[in-house]
This record gives structure tokens, sequence and C-alpha cells, in this order.
């Protein structure tokens, strides 16, 4: 059964952002070459454990940055964090990127790469370790990431879910 996602209202949070990729994409016209720009931007709340993707495009980098942001912040997502980890291993999947997240004790910090390594921060995710399989490609990255990070859960979640008291599991 699908759960319907509540809505996060961005402006309840102090929001840090962060430009994963910008490409510069040209579109062949009959009067030559249109030449614009697309950016990808990771949006988050390390505090609040709450983060954003969006992606924005237009002819100058920061009017594209800007409308990468304010894509992100229209789709946010709560991380279910246990301390400063992930309560469990997950794999994510989009296309053919697959993103690994595995939990690590104290003091081993953030060990991921690029698109990976901008999400984990702006969620507030201190120790974490990660692996990237398939695509490089910066967008199937994160959107594998967002999987995997969906389908984090909390001890109460999996205790209400078979019919537990927390302290059983």
């Amino acid at each position: 059964m699908p759960t319907l996602k509540k809505k996060i209202d961005a402006g309840n949070f102090n929001l840090k952002d962060q430009v994963v990729s910008i490409n510069r994409v040209t579109k062949v016209v009959k009067g030559g070459k249109n030449l614009s720009f697309a950016a990808l931007v990771v949006v988050g709340d390390p505090s609040a454990a709450v983060v954003g993707y969006g992606s924005g495009k237009a002819k100058e980098v920061p009017q594209a940055i800007r409308k990468g942001i304010e894509a992100a912040k229209k789709n946010l997502i709560k991380v279910n964090l246990t301390h400063t980890t992930v309560p469990h291993l997950t794999l994510g999947r989009f296309g053919s990127g697959k993103v690994l997240l595995k939990p690590a004790p104290e003091g081993t910090g953030v060990i991921a790469g690029g698109a990976v390594r901008a999400v984990m921060t702006a969620a507030g995710v201190q120790n974490v370790l990660t692996k990237s399989i398939g695509t490089t490609n910066p967008h199937n990255v994160i959107k594998a990431t967002f999987d995997a990070l969906g389908k984090l859960r909390d001890r109460e979640e999996v205790a209400a879910t078979r019919g537990k008291a927390v302290e059983e599991l």
C-alpha cells in the first residue's frame, strides 16, 4: 500500500544549498545554436535531517542555480537517522545507478563521492559509508540516493508494522 508523502514546508528550516553539477546545454535551431545552462542543486537542513534536490535551466548560470534551489525546496524529504548515522544498510536504485548506504561508527565521517556526499552532508548524516555502483551521471546518482534515503525506517516504524513494542526488537 503506497503511503502519501506529506509536503514539507521549506520556510520552517534553515536550508543550505550546494550545487552538484552545472552543464552547458546547446539547442540547434534554424538561426544557429542556443546556449543555456542546467544546474543540479541539493538543499538541506542538517539539524532537522531534511533534504531535497532540484534542477534548473536558464540562459545564465546564477539564474539556473536559483531555479534549481526553488525546485529543490518543493520536494523536501525527512530522513530517518539514528544519532549521527543511517539506521540500517540500504540500497537505492534509479535507472542503471545504485547507491549503497551503510551505517558507520562514530568518528568515521562521510565516506562518499561527489553527488552522494552532497546529499549526505545536506541531510546532516555525519557518519556513513557509501558506494555508488553503475552510472556516474549525477542526476541518476542523486535520485538513487533519495530512493535509498526513502527506504530508511526507524525503530518505532518497524515495531509498529510488526505489531511489537520497540523493546522487543
